[in-house]
């Protein structure tokens, strides 16, 4: 996004990504884990193992497990926050450069922006891998007597599964970031093309949370289902000579539409998108407004 205003090294980007990422994940990590034990749910299930939606899963945890427990596996998502988010803004305004070099373009279209968010949720889905296997596994409430915290998640999923099992649902979460980042860049160009130009600083600031709020949500619908084979997929211990029931991922949605129908594919969306709508919007404004603070202690010190 950076690539409208002057262009900064390498570095800041990414520093300004990594910035914008741990905010957001400061702020909405406890969606993030109401909505991953709501599409961890197979069935109607019983009890207080069984949540009707996401206020009911907010108060079963809070009730039967703790309040700690909505942050329960946050080590590896703020280890992985810093790079991913800074992966995710490095990598777009890397691969904008790179279409628009390559299709002689002076300044981004639309279509430009949906591939160039395509490819760099594309990079950034190889950054995260690892460490969204380990949040899963913490984040299961099933699985909260088998790990003492990430560390444990890592050494014995290598253990029992091999090094490659910390890369399970890697094409699942290539595809779920394919689609999000292409919505999300795709949106906020657009947005930012329809709606009165600001005037001041804190114009700016409403525009950009109105534009990354509009692209949160927009990929937010793309990408759920993806995000719910991706869940299933990386919570499933790997037995030799077993075909996991969730290995790939659009073969994930047949299945999960088929045996528990279409608006499976969309569990735990509430939470998800009141997590990445607005957080859509906080990772623009923090991005925007740290870039922008780099660029004038650039200017103030007259750096090049």
């Amino acid at each position: 996004m950076s690539s409208e205003k002057a262009p900064l090294p390498f570095g800041y980007t990414f520093l300004a990504g990594a910035i914008a990422g741990v905010s957001e994940i400061l702020v909405m990590y406890p969606l993030d884990v109401i909505k991953t034990r709501i599409q961890l749910q197979t069935g109607k299930g019983a009890g207080a193992d069984a949540y009707t939606g996401m206020l009911d899963c907010f108060q079963k945890i809070v009730r039967n497990e703790g309040p700690s427990r909505l942050y329960r596996g946050i080590t590896a998502p703020i280890l992985m926050e810093a790079p991913k988010r800074a992966t995710k803004f490095a990598a777009n305004d890397k691969w904008g450069k790179f279409y628009r070099e390559l299709f002689g373009q002076q300044t981004m279209t639309q279509s430009l922006s949906v591939l160039t968010g395509a490819s760099a949720g594309a990079t950034e889905s190889f950054v995260v891998v690892p460490f969204e296997l380990v949040k899963i596994r913490l984040q299961d409430k099933a699985s909260a007597g088998k790990y003492n915290g990430m560390m444990d998640v890592v050494f014995k999923t290598v253990r029992s599964e091999g090094v490659l099992a910390l890369y399970n649902g890697l094409e699942s979460t290539m595809w779920r970031h394919i689609l999000w980042n292409a919505g999300y860049f795709g949106c906020i160009h657009q947005v930012r093309a329809l709606i009165p130009k600001a005037e001041t600083k804190k114009g700016q600031t409403l525009n950009d949370i109105i534009a990354g709020t509009i692209g949160g949500t927009v990929g937010t619908i793309l990408n759920t289902p993806l995000d719910v084979v991706k869940s299933r997929i990386q919570n499933t211990i790997k037995v030799p000579g077993q075909t996991p029931k969730y290995n790939w991922a659009w073969p994930g949605v047949v299945t999960i539409a088929k045996e528990e129908g279409f608006g499976a594919l969309y569990k735990g969306f509430l939470p998800k998108v009141l997590r990445l709508g607005p957080g859509g919007g906080i990772l623009l404004v923090v991005y925007t407004g740290v870039m922008d603070f780099f660029r004038n202690m650039r200017e103030a010190k007259g750096w090049a």
